[in-house]
């Protein structure tokens, strides 16, 4: 999964020290990085790729979609409500709380490198 982020040193740590995710791949290619985290729980499992935006196309896209509220990835979790409070307490800005949707409830968040990101819990 690819997640575009404007600056890869903040993302690396936005998602290791806020997500809880670890470092996969830290590798550079030119004035960019192979930069790549996975959950600590299934580290050989899916890998995400902060992947620059370093042509003008993808920044733009990047900023088309966060004005318009579309979400770049969504993650899971088990109780959302939880995560909510926990990840606000680190200082995560949110964009209001979550909210039962029939089948799922979530909530948008920010990643700080350009994205919105939804976390969702599927109804039991």
């Amino acid at each position: 999964m690819n997640i575009p982020v404007n600056d890869q040193s903040a993302a690396l740590g936005f998602y290791t020290s806020k997500l809880g995710f670890i470092v996969k791949d830290d590798m550079p290619m030119g004035p960019m990085r192979w930069l790549t985290v996975v959950s600590p729980h299934d580290p050989d499992g899916v890998e995400i790729v902060l992947q620059a935006t370093a042509f003008p196309g993808a920044a733009a896209l990047q900023q088309a979609q966060f004005a318009a509220g579309m979400p770049a990835a969504a993650f899971h979790s088990a109780d959302v409500r939880s995560e909510y409070t926990h990840l606000k307490h680190l200082g995560v800005t949110f964009r209001g709380e979550p909210v039962s949707m029939g089948p799922i409830t979530a909530v948008l968040f920010e990643d700080t490198c350009g994205n919105l990101i939804n976390l969702v819990q599927p109804a039991t």
